[in-house]
């Protein structure tokens, strides 16, 4: 009879316990889902101060120019919770490069690079365990140069209009300046109280003048003269033309199919209204290159753009970078005004540094890249650039074309000859004339030097900066002699 009672007892003895080993099984495996797949979700709740403090109890790698100059760093905070804060010492100058890491947001070079600035990175991991087992970010040097950042930046902040400046080495693609106006200073948004970098961020937000936006590499502007770079070379392409071909250049040229005209600049032809391609790229005229534009057509013009780099999408140096554009379709009165940089025709102040770049380097575009190398505390590379060409824009003769008429534009009686600089043979091309009557068009120029062995091309935009303003040339002047230097 006990063995009987003892058997009945076991029964619910045994439900309970089974009861049990289920929910602690349902109790572990919704453990393990949060864990393996939830964390993520948790970890971005901005409730959760756990993630916030572990980014900033250690310091990060420093960002450096290709000279050393740190131009972000990390300083201990004497206090917790958060024990390192981030700090600019190159300020506004440099904030179109580094960006900013703040509690909420990181931009630049900070969050692009953010894996190896913190020591997240599986290869910065991995080498910091195996040599002194601690854990660090690696430092990240860039390809800026001090001096042409400075000069970029200075030239545009003097200039006092919204605008960009882009220098790059033809031969590599390395960036070595990248600057934007206005700026604005990353540290307002590297300090740990929430209330000010909120009351910083929605200041900045509002701001009329957008200084949060890169106008290097995000912002679109109609090429103008610049554009006719492209035109020269689809139309020595197209072997119907050559430097010292005669073309039409009246003083006023009828769009096809309608009552309108696109004139020079008062209204005067360009030479004898019948001058050599080589002088019209000299002295820019508009209705010798709509008249080109005309000839070409539509095909020819957006295949010579897309060689060049419009159109391309997906470009990141590691910023990414918004797409130049040709437009896809355009009728015969649309195509003259997009060979002279109008009508939907777009680039950045990066693609227009690219123009040069190109030109400079034979006609092989370099793909443009920001960082030099990677490096641990201990001085050991882990990471290094390698240049590649990015595209083929014109075989070397046509280049080498290209480049001989880009230099007579800072010869007398050019466009560019505030970018003259002695003792150094100077290639530009010009965008500093108003198209249509009352609009100010932005004032743009691209060049490189010396023109006989390339070091630096630039790009330089200013917004608004009235018709034949010059503002822009003595910028890319300064620029080259800062990167020569």
């Amino acid at each position: 009879m006990a063995g009987v009672r003892a058997r009945r007892l076991n029964v619910p003895l045994r439900r309970v316990a089974q009861s049990c080993a289920v929910m602690l099984f349902l109790l572990l495996g919704h453990v393990t889902v949060i864990q393996a797949f939830g964390s993520h979700v948790l970890n971005a709740d901005r409730r959760n101060q756990r993630p916030l403090i572990d980014r900033f109890d250690h310091p990060r790698g420093d960002i450096l120019t290709h000279d050393g100059t740190v131009i972000a760093t990390s300083e201990a905070t004497g206090t917790g919770p958060y024990l390192y804060r981030r700090v600019y010492p190159g300020g506004p100058s440099y904030a179109a490069v580094t960006g900013h890491l703040s509690l909420n947001s990181a931009t630049g070079v900070e969050a692009v690079e953010d894996g190896l600035l913190s020591g997240e990175d599986p290869k910065v991991k991995v080498r910091s365990l195996v040599g002194d087992g601690g854990a660090g970010g690696a430092d990240v040097r860039l390809t800026i140069s001090e001096r042409a950042q400075e000069a970029a930046y200075r030239g545009l902040e003097s200039a006092g209009r919204p605008g960009a400046a882009v220098a790059i080495n033809p031969s590599t693609g390395a960036v070595l300046a990248l600057a934007t106006y206005p700026s604005y200073d990353p540290n307002e948004l590297a300090v740990f109280d929430r209330d000010r970098v909120a009351q910083a961020a929605r200041r900045l937000r509002r701001d009329p003048a957008r200084p949060l936006l890169n106008r290097a590499l995000n912002r679109l502007y109609p090429p103008g003269g610049t554009f006719k770079v492209v035109t020269t070379a689809a139309a020595l392409a197209s072997g119907e033309y050559g430097p010292t071909s005669y073309v039409r250049a009246p003083a006023r040229l009828r769009l096809p199919g309608t009552p309108a005209f696109l004139q020079n600049p008062g209204a005067a032809p360009c030479g004898n209204a019948r001058p050599t391609l080589a002088y019209a790229f000299q002295t820019s005229c508009d209705t010798a290159f709509a008249a080109i534009g005309l000839q070409l057509g539509h095909d020819i013009l957006r295949d010579q753009a897309e060689a060049f780099g419009f159109n391309a999408h997906g470009l990141t140096i590691p910023l990414a970078t918004t797409a130049s554009t040709y437009p896809v379709s355009l009728d015969r009165p649309q195509t003259a005004l997009a060979a002279i940089g109008h009508q939907d025709n777009l680039a950045t102040p990066l693609m227009i540094a690219m123009l040069s770049a190109a030109v400079a380097n034979d006609g092989v575009l370099m793909r443009p890249y920001l960082v030099e190398d990677v490096r641990l505390p201990d001085g050991s590379v882990i990471g290094r650039a390698n240049p590649a060409p990015y595209r083929t824009a014109v075989p070397p003769m046509l280049a080498r074309y290209l480049a001989a008429m880009m230099t007579t534009v800072t010869h007398a009686g050019g466009t560019g000859t505030a970018a003259a600089i002695p003792g150094v043979e100077v290639a530009a091309k010009t965008a500093v004339t108003d198209v249509v009557a009352g609009t100010e068009e932005p004032a743009l120029v691209t060049a490189f030097a010396p023109a006989e062995t390339p070091q630096v091309a630039v790009g330089v935009v200013l917004e608004r900066a009235g018709p034949q303003s010059p503002a822009a040339v003595p910028i890319a002047r300064a620029v080259l002699q800062a990167a020569m230097t």
